[in-house]
């Protein structure tokens, strides 16, 4: 989320919680695709990652996109730390460790997202040149250890670092040490809704191993295909993660409303300031827990939609669906991924046979997936299936999905060449983690220095 709310309607109940996520159903003819993605910066030098402040820095990055773009700045305590295109149409922000994040706008194709993503690489390269750095398209910061890595100035990033070792021992590496390329999708019902999630949410550990591009940390191979995808098994399991509700019989907008009120807070803005609050849930906060220590200690809109942002299940819910699963990637990979969810999940006949699919799974079955896919990839199985042939299967679904959408770029072709990557991959049996790793262990000479070169955008 690239900038908090400050929506001050007063919440009076729980209803008008649920009533903000069912105003995002939409008619499907409406329903848009908007991409994030995002890279590590580093100094092509040294290798060495950028720092907040200083002629050749981050801050510097995000004072000449604004220049460029005449994109709004996102200000925290004085500091720019995001812009915002002035109606509202993308972002760019940080995350922790200096991460470079672009959010997309929603758009109607994946010809357009894909080249949305084009255009911000080749503008951020202008920006980024002179002052001699480049970024790197992987799931984990390959060389870095947490100590190495930056910090950015961003309040609420100060309140997450305090409280992550207090309910995991990953999350830190989560929050500095992590990229990721997200899709965000539409529902046109709570039943679409419901139905999407389920199936996305059973999918999620499929994208961890088609995605899998995190194998090095601190310069060496760490035993795992996607350390990213590891990760997220023990950062914050309250707020994170694979929750079995999301997936059963009776699931729609008030259990995740429920869900999401005990979940504790991480902050509450007032007047530009950021109050920590992680020892209370939502709901205490909306009984008065706050009342007497904050400035106007009641709850507002604002709130509510600032906690929705701090929760981080596989797939989240807001006004629209998350997909979360993916280790980032190169420039290829941006564009695969909204093409492989939208195949699935945009087309009624495709949503069929993804739901035919999957529906015997079982809460045990995906979570077992989602424990060995860091490891296994595509060699880990499902419900006594092959994760592999499942991976052809899907893919198959996704090239239909995308076909029966028909939607054409001037040159009359179809968004199907967009899983391109993916299919190779399945073709190949191979990740792109493995593939790397084959190159540490040949060409690099047992070095992670050459990803730096390589695999750059």
């Amino acid at each position: 989320m690239a900038r908090d709310t400050t929506d001050l309607t007063p919440i009076t109940s729980k209803n008008e919680l649920v009533a903000y996520l069912e105003a995002g159903s939409k008619p499907e003819a409406d329903f848009r695709i908007g991409t994030e993605h995002e890279k590590f910066a580093f100094f092509v030098g040294d290798k060495a990652p950028v720092p907040y402040d200083g002629e050749r820095s981050i801050r510097a990055l995000l004072e000449g996109m604004a220049r460029m773009l005449g994109w709004e700045p996102i200000m925290d305590a004085g500091r720019i730390i995001g812009l915002v295109e002035p109606t509202g149409q993308g972002a760019i922000s940080l995350e922790p460790g200096g991460q470079f994040e672009l959010s997309g706008a929603p758009l109607e194709t994946i010809h357009q997202t894909c080249r949305e993503s084009n255009a911000h690489l080749a503008q951020l390269r202008e920006i980024a040149e002179p002052l001699g750095i480049h970024f790197l398209g992987l799931g984990g910061s390959p060389t870095w250890s947490l100590a190495e890595t930056p910090r950015m100035p961003k309040s609420r990033y100060e309140i997450m670092t305090n409280y992550m070792p207090k309910v995991g021992r990953q999350g830190l590496d989560m929050m500095y040490r992590t990229c990721t390329i997200q899709v965000n999708l539409d529902f046109s019902s709570e039943a679409d809704m419901v139905r999407k999630m389920r199936v996305s949410t059973k999918l999620q550990p499929v994208a961890t191993a088609l995605f899998a591009n995190s194998p090095f940390t601190e310069g060496k191979p760490n035993g795992l295909l996607s350390w990213r995808g590891d990760i997220w098994r023990d950062t914050d399991n309250q707020r994170a993660g694979l929750h079995a509700f999301m997936m059963e019989d009776g699931f729609g907008f008030e259990p995740y409303v429920d869900w999401a009120l005990d979940v504790p807070m991480y902050f509450v803005t007032r007047g530009g300031k950021y109050h920590d609050c992680t020892h209370v849930t939502f709901r205490q906060f909306m009984d008065g827990a706050l009342k007497d220590a904050l400035p106007d200690g009641l709850p507002t809109m604002g709130d509510w939609t600032n906690h929705l942002s701090t929760l981080f299940p596989d797939v989240r819910l807001k006004r629209f669906l998350e997909m979360r699963g993916a280790d980032g990637g190169p420039w290829r990979k941006i564009c695969a991924l909204p093409a492989f969810w939208v195949g699935l999940l945009y087309s009624p006949a495709a949503l069929d046979a993804a739901d035919a699919l999957t529906r015997h799974w079982t809460f045990a079955d995906v979570n077992a997936l989602r424990d060995a896919v860091p490891t296994d990839g595509l060699n880990a199985s499902v419900a006594g299936q092959s994760l592999h042939q499942l991976c052809r299967d899907l893919l198959g679904i996704a090239h239909e999905g995308l076909r029966d959408r028909g939607r054409l770029n001037e040159d009359g072709n179809d968004e199907t060449h967009f899983l391109a990557p993916l299919e190779e991959i399945v073709a190949r049996g191979q990740t792109a983690a493995e593939e790397m790793l084959a190159l540490y262990h040949g060409r690099w000479n047992g070095s992670v220095e050459p990803v730096f070169d390589e695999y750059a955008y």
